[in-house]
């Protein structure tokens, strides 16, 4: 691949993976890098795990709250599919682990990411189509985590909104993370492509015949 196209498609990839892997990290170690969250206004009494709280974040393996009472966060256990029970004085609803169970995509994606990524570091032209094709199915498993991260979102938006809460419900960090990382793949994919593709017209190129010349054309003085 032609020097010109191997900066950016690692560039890319390296980027991409450093943003799912911080996204990957999530709830609890990372508390800032969730994928929605609700605001409470102090309104009506909201409950989480019987505790009143001001505000409620969803990652990947937990979910994290403030309490009210003084601010301070608490998180859940840490777990695969987690499930959070929502409730007012007068309703409830439930997150279930089937909307939260998906979210393991992300690391999975991050995974493959990295592969990519040590791929693009080579010149030779086979390995860099296997950088391609593993750069695409990266971007499609990231694509894949950003329709469960949109689905959660919707999912929690109308639940909160049965609570009267929906209008408070926004998309967390991890979201807008993943969604970049998904664009920064099909570059990277995208450019190892053009690169390789180049690299072989100009092998192509370099290795056609000479036009024949005629038989008095060797006798001709240079």
């Amino acid at each position: 691949m032609g020097r010109a196209f191997c900066i950016p498609a690692v560039f890319f990839f390296f980027a991409a993976f450093v943003l799912l892997f911080i996204v990957s990290i999530s709830l609890p170690y990372l508390t800032a890098m969730d994928i929605a969250r609700v605001h409470i206004d102090g309104s009506t009494a909201v409950s989480v795990a019987s505790d009143s709280v001001s505000q409620l974040r969803l990652g990947i393996w937990a979910y994290c709250y403030d309490l009210s009472s003084n601010g301070n966060r608490v998180c859940s256990t840490t777990g695969h599919g987690y499930s959070v029970n929502i409730s007012t004085q007068n309703n409830s609803v439930t997150i279930g682990s089937s909307w939260t169970r998906g979210l393991a995509v992300h690391p999975v994606a991050a995974g493959v990411t990295f592969i990519a990524l040590l791929l693009a570091l080579s010149q030779h032209i086979t390995i860099t189509l296997f950088a391609s094709l593993v750069g695409f199915v990266a971007a499609l498993l990231a694509f894949i985590s950003f329709l469960i991260d949109i689905a959660l979102y919707a999912y929690l938006k109308n639940q909160m909104g049965n609570l009267g809460y929906g209008g408070n419900t926004i998309t967390g960090p991890g979201f807008w993370l993943t969604f970049t990382s998904m664009l920064l793949l099909v570059l990277g994919a995208c450019t190892v492509c053009f690169g390789r593709r180049r690299r072989r017209m100009a092998n192509a190129t370099s290795t056609a015949p000479g036009t024949k010349e005629g038989f008095f054309s060797r006798f001709r003085r240079n």
